[in-house]
């Protein structure tokens, strides 16, 4: 059997979850969410995760499977991936892949590069020497390991940093080297039907960004980030808590900014995210030719996304 799925991706606050749900009232559609955040679960009101009247709506899986204590990569989504698009597929139901963490994309439709799997010892001993030194102090390390990956990366991004000096210091190689070494393996055969929503005017996209995070603000955003400090054993250092919106509110609720920084900072958090998603975008668009992209400030582009999606079932 050949596999079929439909991919439905944007930028954040680009109404993907309207517009999935939506296909999912005239369509037999099994949602599999393609977002970072959303795997971790009791991460509700900061994530933007559906409602229970949302999700009653048609099955949804990858939300919530995971605790914030753990990380979640893009190989294990992968995985998940392909083998929900096959369970989905044998029910005669549609597989619909929708979110906005682009990395989730590329790693489903192009596999991923070979790369050493995460050594918890060589992580904490970076970790404690970031501690001791400082990353800029990590970065002059990378930079003369690798010159080429440590001026592609901020001297202060933890994250990138760790996970460059792990490759590096693991395979011995520069990373481009690494990333270039793909892994001969091969998924089933699948027919993606690849759609991106997109704003005409990224002002009005800002604007919705804003005024969603007014929106978790007055949902209780706040008690939801106290209950998980209780519940669990997190830190910053956490994919969890490195999610847009979670940091900042750790910072306040430390008291290292007041509520107007929180909501400055959130907001321009997201809207960086947002850019980010754009530039997968862009990208995407130049190397994948069946890409079709509709303006999510047209009222009419959920229709038109419907129209596509069955002339795409019937061809």
């Amino acid at each position: 059997m050949r596999l079929a799925a439909i991919l439905l991706m944007g930028p954040t606050a680009s109404g993907k979850t309207a517009c999935a749900l939506h296909l999912a009232r005239s369509l037999p559609i099994e949602i599999i969410s393609v977002d970072s955040a959303l795997v971790f679960r009791d991460m509700n009101i900061g994530t933007a995760k559906p409602d229970a009247t949302e999700l009653a709506l048609c099955p949804h899986h990858l939300i919530g499977i995971v605790s914030p204590e753990e990380a979640y990569s893009a190989a294990r989504f992968r995985a998940d991936a392909l083998r929900l698009i096959s369970e989905i597929s044998a029910r005669g139901k549609i597989p619909l892949l929708a979110g906005g963490t682009m990395l989730y994309f590329k790693a489903l439709l192009d596999g991923l590069s070979d790369l050493p799997q995460a050594d918890a010892g060589l992580r904490a001993e970076i970790e404690a020497q970031a501690a001791a030194q400082g990353w800029p102090a990590l970065h002059a390390e990378l930079a003369a390991l690798d010159a080429d990956a440590a001026a592609r990366l901020n001297p202060n991004d933890a994250q990138r940093i760790q996970r460059a000096l792990e490759i590096v210091r693991v395979t011995g190689r520069p990373l481009a080297e690494s990333y270039a070494r793909r892994e001969a393996e091969t998924g089933p055969a699948i027919d993606y039907l690849p759609l991106a929503l997109a704003p005409s005017d990224r002002s009005v996209l800002h604007e919705r960004i804003a005024q969603r995070f007014d929106a978790m603000l007055a949902a209780g955003f706040e008690d939801e980030v106290r209950g998980l400090r209780q519940r669990y054993q997190l830190n910053l250092t956490m994919t969890s808590m490195r999610c847009v919106g979670y940091r900042q509110m750790w910072e306040f609720l430390d008291g290292e900014i007041d509520a107007e920084t929180l909501r400055f900072k959130g907001i321009a958090a997201t809207r960086q995210l947002a850019k980010r998603q754009l530039t997968w975008l862009r990208q995407f668009r130049e190397n994948w030719s069946g890409l079709m992209e509709f303006d999510c400030l047209d009222r009419h582009s959920t229709q038109h996304i419907e129209t596509a999606v069955h002339a795409w079932r019937h061809a």
